[in-house]
């Protein structure tokens, strides 16, 4: 175990970059997708990973990283099994976070928003874009559930690939995603002294509000 004086002492200076109001884009759709853009220069591994936070009905929170399929400037999307738990989360408490953190940038974009399930023809689209072997674990996951053994997912997936050959895998019924509309965003700079730079976006009266935030 790490001496606690050692965990103590172990933190980072930041140095890369600024943020400021003036350099920001007035739209945060925008910014993000300077920032992405960026970030996929940077040759950042899955610089589309995200965390996602959601709360029961009762507010108990949970979260889990997935992967952003697609954003526009309305929403960003991910996919999922719809009997999962953060899809069951959602089905009753639809407020969710998402959370990206880039290190090699010394980068995070935090994103309040609500969530609502994709279009049948959005969810069809984008699964017959995966990976054959991809479609055919949607199929043979029920995702969140107890299972016995590796073995029970492994045989299931198994007979599914015998189900269903390459090129003619339907999309699961219960499989299909989520688009989450934001109405606030915050895109934090690392900064020397941990004095960061914080920049925050919330929706007021059609348009976006800037503003600082003290670190």
């Amino acid at each position: 175990m790490i001496d606690q004086t050692a965990l103590a002492a172990l933190r980072q200076d930041y140095l890369q970059h600024e943020l400021s109001k003036k350099s920001v884009a007035a739209n945060p759709f925008d910014q993000f997708s300077r920032w992405f853009d960026e970030a996929v220069s940077a040759q950042i591994v899955e610089p589309n990973a995200m965390h996602l936070g959601t709360a029961t009905r009762e507010g108990l929170p949970s979260g889990r990283t997935v992967l952003l399929k697609g954003y526009d400037k309305t929403a960003f999307k991910f996919y999922t099994n719809y009997g999962s738990a953060k899809a069951r989360d959602l089905a009753v408490n639809p407020s969710c976070y998402l959370h990206f953190f880039w290190k090699e940038l010394e980068r995070q974009i935090f994103i309040r928003g609500t969530a609502a399930k994709t279009t049948d023809q959005e969810s069809d689209e984008y699964f017959a874009t995966r990976p054959y072997k991809s479609q055919i674990g949607a199929w043979a996951s029920e995702q969140s559930s107890t299972i016995e053994s590796r073995k029970q997912l492994e045989d299931h997936f198994e007979e599914l690939t015998a189900k269903y050959p390459e090129g003619n895998v339907p999309r699961p019924p219960f499989w299909g995603g989520f688009r989450v509309v934001p109405g606030q965003f915050e895109f934090w700079q690392g900064r020397r002294s941990r004095l960061h730079d914080r920049i925050y976006y919330e929706k007021e009266n059609g348009g976006w509000k800037i503003s600082r935030l003290s670190p």
